[in-house]
This record gives C-alpha cells, sequence and structure tokens, in this order.
C-alpha cells in the first residue's frame, strides 16, 4: 500500500483491470527530463508531447519538464513566465544568479506544462570540470570531438544541479524524476552519485547499440545473446555513449522501456530486465458523428486524387475510383523501416496483378525525407497542367450551361452538335495536345543530391517500377515531409494519412511505432511487423488482428524472402477487397484507438511512480508486492459477422470496388461497435483535478 492506499485487480466484463490509486500528488513534484521537451527531433517528442496533457491534469501544478533551451524553440512553443512553485522559483533563481541561463515557461501544448529550459551554451565553459565530475561518477570519459556527447554531460549536469536546488528547499515534499533516454541520463547518473534524495526512473525507447546493429543488415534478433556487446560498440565509435546509457540504466530505481520486444533487446544490450512496460499512446478525439471520420476520408482522397491527376497527366488511362493509395513514411532508414522489403513487395504485387489482368491500380507514396534540390520541373509542370486543363473545362462548361440555359427558356431542346462552336473545339483539342509527354511519370517528386546510390532509387532501377502503363502499381518518393504550404501536395501529414487506403511499415527495428498507430486512430489500416513494440502490443490484444485492420508481417521467426511473401500476400488481399469491405475494416480499425488512448496507457506510468517511490524512499511509501498492469487474457474478440477477416470471402482475382459481396450484408456495424465497447476497458478515470488545474470547457467529452 502508499500511505493506506491499496492496489488491486478487479474484473469487469471478463477483462483484467488494473485498479491504480492515485498518489498523493499535493506531496509529491514530478519532473521528466528530455532533450526533446520543446525540441523535436523523433518520436520521443511525440511521446511526450501528447503524454503531456493526460500527466498535468493529474498533476497539476506539481508537474515539469525539462529540456534544453533553443531561441527559435522558445519563441514559437513557449510562453514564459515566472514560476508559480516556490521551490522551482528558488531553484531558477538560484541557477541564474550563478551565470547559467534558465528559462522557465508554459509550452503551448494541449495541458500547457510548465517547462525548464537549459542554455547550453552560456554554461559551455564548465565543461571540463563536469568531464571531470562524470569520470569520478562513473568512470566514462567524452572525446573532446563529439560535440553530441558535450552537449548532453552540460545538459545532463545542468539537471543535477538544478535537482540539487529543488531537493534543498523541497519543504518536506518529495520528488519523482523520469528521464528519457540516454541524452538525459547524465542527469540521472550524476543525482544518484551525489545521493540526491529523488525516485528515479530511466526510459529507454531505443536501445543505441541495437539501432546501430540492425541498421547494419545483421540478423539482430536472432543473434541477442552473442553479440560483443563491449566490441561492437568500440567499433561503431559509440563505447562511450552506450556506457552513459548502461550507467544510467543500472542507477536508475526503476527502469522502463516502451514494448516487450525493446525489454527483450535491453536485457541483452543493457544487461537489465525492465521493471514496467511503458507503452506510448495519443490523445484519441472522437468525433460527434460516429462515421465523420469516412467522411474525411474520402475528402483527403479526393485531394490525393488531384495530384495524381497532374503527376500522371499524359499517362492517366487507370480509373481512379479503382485506385488505391498506400504510404511508407519516417526516417529515412532504408533497412530498419522497411523500405526495402516493401519495394520487393511492390514488384511481386505488381506482377500478381497484371497476371491476374486487374483492373486496380496501386499509387505508392514514399514519404522519407532526403538531400535534394527542391521540386523536379517535371512534377511541378504536372500540377500546372493539370490546373489548366481545370480551367479550360471549366471555361467551356460555363459557355455550355449558359447556351443550355438560353435553349431551355425557349422552350427548346439544344441541338448538342452546335452547342459548342468551332473556338470550344479548337480550345479542347489544344488542351489535350498539351497533356501529351514523351517520358513516364517521374518516379521522385524532387531532385535528390544522391540520385546515383539512393537506395530507394537504386532498388527501383533493380525492380523496374518505371510508372510505365503496362504497371499497376505506380511509386512516387516525396523525400520531404508533408506540408499545408507545398505548392506540390499541400496536405499536411495528418490529412494526407487520412486519404489514404493502407500505410505499410514493414520495419525491422521499431522499438513502438508510432505511424501504423497514428493510422490506427484516424481507421486507416496499416501494416507493421511482429519485431515492432505496436505489432506486438496488437498481437497481445487483439485475437484477430487482420479482421480489424492491423497486418502484421513476421520478420522474427521468418526469412527475409518468406516475410517478403508474406507482406506480399498481404497487400494483394487488400487489392481483392471491394469497397464496402474496405468500409468495414476502416470502422473496426477506427475502434481501437481506444487501446492506444493515454487515459488507459497511462496507469503504466502511475506504475513506475508508485514503484520508484517504494524502492527510493522504502520507510514512506510501501507498496505490496503485485503484479504490473496488464491485460494478459483479454483480447478483442474475432468479429462474428461476415466477413470475419474482409480478404476472407474473396474471389480469387481482385475486383471492381463497386462490386458487393451478398454476405456483407449480414455484417452489423452497431452491434459490433456495442460488443466491443462492451468487452474493452473504460479508459482510466482521472478523477479530481489537483488543486490549481481546471478543465477546459469540452475537455474529455468524446
Amino acid at each position: 500500500m502508499l500511505r493506506g492506499r491499496s492496489l488491486s485487480v478487479t474484473s469487469v466484463s471478463g477483462l483484467p483491470r488494473w485498479e491504480v490509486e492515485e498518489l498523493p500528488v499535493e506531496d509529491l513534484l514530478l519532473f521528466e527530463v528530455a532533450w526533446e521537451v520543446a525540441n523535436k527531433v523523433g518520436g520521443i517528442y511525440t511521446v511526450i508531447q501528447t503524454k503531456a496533457k493526460t500527466t498535468a491534469d493529474e498533476w497539476g501544478e506539481n508537474y515539469f519538464l525539462i529540456g534544453p533551451y533553443f531561441e527559435n524553440n522558445m519563441k514559437t512553443q513557449v510562453e514564459q513566465c515566472e514560476p508559480v512553485n516556490e521551490t522551482v522559483r528558488r531553484a531558477v533563481d538560484t541557477m541564474n544568479n550563478h551565470g547559467c541561463q534558465v528559462h522557465f515557461g508554459r509550452w503551448l501544448i494541449e495541458g500547457s506544462p510548465y517547462v525548464v529550459l537549459f542554455d547550453i551554451g552560456s554554461s559551455a565553459w564548465n565543461l571540463d570540470r563536469w568531464k571531470g565530475d562524470l569520470w569520478e561518477a562513473c568512470c566514462v570519459g567524452i572525446p573532446y570531438h563529439d560535440r553530441e556527447a558535450n552537449d548532453m554531460l552540460i545538459f545532463g549536469s545542468l539537471t543535477a544541479w538544478f535537482l540539487k536546488e529543488v531537493t534543498d528547499h523541497a519543504d518536506g515534499k518529495h520528488v519523482i524524476a523520469q528521464f528519457h533516454e540516454w541524452q538525459a541520463g547524465i542527469g540521472l547518473i550524476l543525482s544518484r552519485a551525489r545521493k540526491l534524495p529523488i525516485a528515479t526512473i530511466f526510459t529507454t525507447h531505443a536501445t543505441l547499440l541495437g539501432r546501430y546493429l540492425c541498421a547494419a543488415n545483421i540478423d539482430f534478433y536472432n543473434h541477442l545473446d552473442k553479440f560483443d556487446i563491449d566490441k561492437e560498440a568500440g567499433e561503431r565509435q559509440i563505447y562511450h555513449r552506450y556506457c552513459m546509457e548502461r550507467a544510467s540504466v543500472h542507477c536508475a530505481h526503476v527502469f522502463t522501456t516502451v514494448s516487450e520486444i525493446t525489454a527483450i533487446e535491453a536485457e541483452h544490450m543493457l544487461k537489465r530486465k525492465p521493471d514496467v512496460i511503458t507503452p506510448n499512446g495519443l490523445n484519441v478525439k472522437k468525433f460527434s458523428a460516429v462515421h465523420e471520420f469516412q467522411n474525411l476520408h474520402a475528402m483527403y482522397k479526393a485531394r490525393i486524387q488531384d495530384f495524381v491527376r497532374g503527376h500522371f497527366y499524359g499517362h492517366l488511362d487507370f480509373d481512379l475510383e479503382k485506385t488505391l493509395f498506400l504510404f511508407i513514411a519516417g526516417r529515412y532508414e532504408f533497412s530498419n523501416k522497411g523500405a526495402d522489403i516493401f519495394l520487393e513487395s511492390l514488384s511481386r504485387l505488381n506482377f500478381l496483378l497484371r497476371m491476374h489482368k486487374s483492373d486496380v491500380t496501386v499509387v505508392v507514396f514514399f514519404i522519407m525525407p532526403a538531400k535534394t534540390n527542391n521540386f523536379n520541373v517535371e512534377t511541378l509542370k504536372g500540377q500546372a497542367v493539370r490546373k489548366q486543363l481545370w480551367d479550360t473545362a471549366h471555361s467551356v462548361k460555363e459557355k455550355f450551361g449558359k447556351k443550355l440555359y438560353d435553349a431551355l427558356l425557349k422552350g427548346e431542346i439544344p441541338d448538342m452538335n452546335n452547342i459548342l462552336d468551332r473556338d470550344d473545339l479548337t480550345i479542347m483539342k489544344r488542351a489535350i495536345f498539351s497533356t501529351q509527354r514523351h517520358s513516364l511519370p517521374p518516379v521522385t517528386t524532387h531532385n535528390m543530391i544522391d540520385d546515383a546510390t539512393d537506395p530507394i532509387l537504386s532498388t527501383i532501377r533493380r525492380i523496374g517500377l518505371f510508372n510505365s502503363r503496362t504497371d499497376r502499381v505506380k511509386v512516387i518518393l516525396h523525400p520531404e515531409f508533408l506540408s499545408s504550404t507545398s505548392p506540390l501536395l499541400p496536405m499536411d501529414y495528418e490529412e494526407f494519412v487520412r486519404g489514404c487506403h493502407l500505410g505499410v511499415f514493414p520495419s525491422y527495428y521499431e522499438p513502438w511505432g508510432y505511424t501504423p498507430a497514428e493510422c490506427t486512430v484516424m481507421g486507416i489500416p496499416s501494416v507493421t511487423t511482429n519485431l515492432s513494440g505496436f505489432g506486438c502490443f496488437m498481437q497481445e490484444h487483439v485475437a484477430d488482428p487482420t479482421a480489424y485492420g492491423i497486418y502484421i508481417v513476421d520478420r522474427r521467426f521468418c526469412s527475409p524472402d518468406d516475410s517478403c511473401n508474406q507482406l506480399t500476400k498481404f497487400l494483394y488481399g487488400f487489392c481483392k477487397q471491394s469497397r464496402r469491405q474496405r468500409i468495414i475494416q476502416r470502422n473496426r480499425t477506427e475502434r481501437l484507438s481506444d487501446l492506444l488512448d493515454w487515459r488507459y496507457l497511462v496507469r503504466y506510468y502511475q506504475h513506475a511512480r508508485h514503484l520508484t517511490l517504494s524502492r527510493a524512499f522504502p520507510d514512506k511509501f510501501h507498496m505490496e508486492p503485485t503484479a504490473p498492469p496488464t491485460t494478459e487474457g483479454f483480447k478483442y474478440p474475432r468479429p462474428p459477422s461476415v466477413p470475419p477477416s474482409p480478404s476472407g470471402s474473396q474471389a480469387s482475382s481482385p475486383q471492381s470496388s463497386d462490386v458487393e459481396d451478398d454476405e456483407d450484408e449480414r455484417y452489423n456495424e452497431e452491434e459490433e461497435a456495442e460488443r466491443d465497447r462492451l468487452n474493452f476497458k473504460s479508459p482510466f478515470s482521472l478523477g479530481q483535478v489537483p488543486h490549481g488545474k481546471k478543465k477546459l470547457h469540452g475537455e474529455y467529452k468524446n
């Protein structure tokens, strides 16, 4: 128990339920330390940003985030203010008085959490002294030429200094500090070395060495117990970083990671088994109209179709209503993100669609940023031609409409042979001639700097997917993040995802996987793998993931060729679905969003905080031995309606999107949704909002 409050497991509708009593937050201060606080670098930014609202609602004025100060980020993301908490105010003032530049404010995201930001540059003159402190603490030296590691040392030293000032003036409050990734780890190491009275949690979102080894095309997961860790880290010149990461793991009271697959990796790479698995979530917002997300899909799909019309002008001999849009997005890590196996599968899919003479066309987008020299001329010309054709059609339509209107006013049926005059025909013929092109539609939208050695383009040349007329699979590489201000494809990432039919993320190394999770909450089916945290999470919670639009490729126990064949089978099966089957599947996919809601997943973090308090302050906080929060034994059931999986009742070859399967009539969306609501545990209730934190109007009205 904690302060007389018990933790228990009960059962609701057959689902084991983890009851987490609220911590006495009024007697605690919670700090989360990460390099990506108000500083977008990678996925940890999304974790912290999306979780902030739920945590701030629970902890109120006693929750603070610690990160680095960058002037531009401060101007655009943070509203500067004075600390309300006296303990934090005194710590900030003390450090500022000693020559450090510490900035305090509210991060302008949902929840508006307080942030403490350290100016690394203003304290760089202490670098040599702090290198000595780190050596005395754990015998880890940092090379002078590793600027990033030096910055992390400064950041960690400032964090430890700040936490010391906080604990010196805590006025009886206990401090919990959670450190994310090795970049924040030095603050944890120094805090423990100086015996600061704080409860510490270290969370790794991916191990350093694991990412390096997977990028080198090594059979990583089947040889976890065979690696010489020190040798591998030394050969990659990251031994000092690896030592910092490993020291952080072993110094923490509680060690957590984001998925079971990363827990296995961490146990071998970092030599400590995680105490708690803390899956990543999202802020899920439900629409008041149940099927509004389907309407958004139709709206944004039409905008993608407009882009495709321009990109493939002169070669638009396929029906856009029978065209499926697939995409892969993320960092340009060719092997780790599965772009290699995806391209090979597309080649095989193209062969199958051509062999079966399918009228289904697949347009695949690669949204992976790379070095470019801006848009290429041919791509921009395509959009200009499309716009010119639209303007021409619109002007002819206006003239046609006026003549038709005048004839009807006179009570006449106009002569259709005369309603278009010679000038109109000339304009239309010129417009048709303008669409003629003597080259194939470009594979990439930008001029690539490393065109000859680019992995995606090199693979496309090898497999021969050049967007020819006979290809049923068309490929478009967009080596830049999407933006609504782009002159080429003016859509934000969320809008683009909603307009696509399937996200494909066959990653080999993916500790969690936010891209398929984002697809899920938007009701878009996705492909993932059993080597991603998201894929393992869905296998645990959903009896038939495929029926709910989650296709999980086996990349752990299969050869690469077998995994590629399995992915091809998934893609080909998806192409065989009718329009109604895709709608059914999107409805099911969107219902899984409750599983990924922070209001449900935050309980794992709560358990970690309970555990770290009981270990750091055993005389004041005692937690009875019990299992961590889990839903083991519960899974979303296999949908009983027909088809049980939208691929289960398909013909042997793809069918037209407007052909309906009579068996689909037995599908009852309302009955299925109600059954899932009864089976799924309601999201965790945050209870009363702590003093000083008010709910905004409309919050949590889903």
